[in-house]
């Protein structure tokens, strides 16, 4: 595998840690490059770490985790999309939700790379260089999130909790594409 075609599933797999960036710029008050930078290790970490595991598991497990890995993306986007709408119904002006917390972030990057755990067992089938694989694909991921959190802070300036309520739909829109991709229904 070309060095571009792995750039290339970097960006496809950064795009569901983008639409979550651009979430969490969305609750910010004011742009927090030291938060963007946060949820860029977050994400970039997770979308790089877990085609190295899907590497290792290789064929032994691929039933299994594709199986489930659409209903555990599911569920965890759905619930974060949802909580997202809820706060954007019930909070204050100064109460924003911009939290980088490790229990926040941990739970967002485990349900965005899940898709990367099959990508890396793709890899392991095509004996793709999984160091260059992870290297490209993390900082890919890292890109990709600073600048979706820095977009998603200029768009919530402006629109505040409308956009916070797309941003959860957005959330739960991800999640329910996940699941119907992978019960063949779209």
């Amino acid at each position: 595998m070309e060095t571009i075609e792995i750039l290339l599933i970097g960006i496809g797999l950064a795009m569901d840690a983008f639409a979550v960036s651009i979430c969490k710029g969305l609750s910010m008050k004011s742009m927090s490059w030291r938060k963007a930078l946060i949820v860029g290790l977050y994400f970039g970490t997770f979308q790089a770490l877990m085609p190295v595991i899907g590497y290792f598991l290789g064929a032994t497990f691929e039933n299994l985790v594709t199986q489930i890995d659409h209903w555990i993306a599911f569920a965890l986007l759905t619930f974060i999309g949802s909580n997202m709408l809820k706060e954007a119904f019930t909070k204050n002006e100064e109460n924003r939700n911009d939290n980088v917390d490790f229990k926040t972030m941990i739970i967002l990057a485990i349900a965005t790379s899940i898709d990367a755990l099959a990508v890396g067992i793709t890899f392991a089938f095509l004996k793709v260089d999984i160091i260059l694989a992870t290297i490209i694909i993390g900082i890919v991921t890292l890109i990709i999130c600073i600048i979706g959190v820095k977009l998603g802070n200029k768009f919530g300036d402006k629109y505040e909790r409308k956009a916070e309520v797309v941003g959860g739909a957005i959330l739960i829109l991800i999640g329910l594409k996940i699941l119907l991709e992978h019960l063949k229904l779209f």
